[in-house]
């Protein structure tokens, strides 16, 4: 499609990144303007749908991205995500570590590509659920305005690192259920990175029909101190106490209430029923 066919809308986070997705938004309806392609801005109040418009950009986090796909489940428009949060872990997997003019071109030029999408219960996620201590870790930073960031996720674990106690879950995966007993950490990925810059899946693979499974095991407090670098760099997948799998489709069940995040946002379940929607989306990248 030729630039000059094209009209973009622009969606907007005002609170993600402590304000700089606005003047990343900004930028890029500055830029659009110099190119002369047709667009608009969405900030305070986004449209109930797209229609008329040819792509999408996002301006946010993963949080943002989270909100995008509950309310767009069933959009079909091809997507842009600008790293305009905090942690931004879904924009680098798929971006890396691109500059803005590059990306720019890319959003304007790439061939749209399926991504899949999750969901869990009667909510869909992009990049992740984190059950245990990683719901603990999300639950303690809920309402915090730098909640989303690595150093704050990475301040919040090593507070919670000492006291949280590993609970009992069972597990099926694809109909296989595994042997119920106290785990960690339970890491359900579509992307593979989370927590702004985590390596918990690091083979995960946002377009390939199957999630992450990564499950470690109930750990001594010194024990995951002396882990946790290992885990933030993704070389832990071989180690005695962590099992990782492939799978569609996850139950995970407790006799307590589950703790858990998607995308990180906070929330609290009985039972979670996850699915994958191979291909549902598509991105330029």
């Amino acid at each position: 499609m030729q630039t000059n066919s094209k009209n973009i809308a622009i969606v907007c986070n005002q609170l993600a990144g402590s304000g700089i997705s606005v003047a990343l938004a900004e930028k890029i309806v500055e830029n659009l303007v110099h190119k002369n392609i047709p667009h608009t801005l969405f900030k305070e109040n986004w449209p109930p749908d797209f229609n008329g418009f040819t792509d999408v950009w996002i301006v946010g986090g993963d949080g943002t991205l989270n909100y995008f796909v509950n309310h767009y489940p069933n959009i079909q428009l091809p997507l842009v995500v600008f790293n305009g949060g905090t942690g931004n872990d879904f924009h680098w997997m798929l971006y890396g570590k691109i500059s803005f003019e590059e990306q720019l071109q890319q959003a304007l030029s790439a061939e749209p590509k399926p991504i899949d999408l999750g969901k869990c219960n009667e909510k869909y996620f992009i990049n992740g659920v984190g059950i245990g201590f990683e719901g603990e870790v999300v639950r303690g930073l809920a309402g915090k305005k730098k909640k989303a960031g690595k150093a704050s996720f990475m301040a919040m674990i090593l507070k919670k690192i000492f006291s949280y106690r590993s609970k009992m879950y069972r597990v099926i995966a694809d109909n296989k259920t595994l042997t119920a007993k106290k785990y960690f950490i339970i890491d359900i990925s579509n992307g593979s990175r989370a927590g702004g810059g985590f390596h918990i899946a690091p083979q995960a693979k946002a377009d390939d029909g199957l999630f992450d499974l990564v499950m470690i095991d109930a750990l001594r407090p010194l024990i995951r101190l002396r882990w946790l670098p290992v885990m933030e760099k993704g070389r832990h997948l071989n180690l005695s106490f962590v099992n990782h799998f492939k799978a569609k489709q996850i139950t995970i069940e407790s006799n307590a209430s589950i703790s858990f995040h998607l995308d990180g946002e906070y929330y609290e379940a009985a039972k979670l029923a996850i699915d994958i929607m191979p291909g549902k989306l598509a991105f330029r990248y």
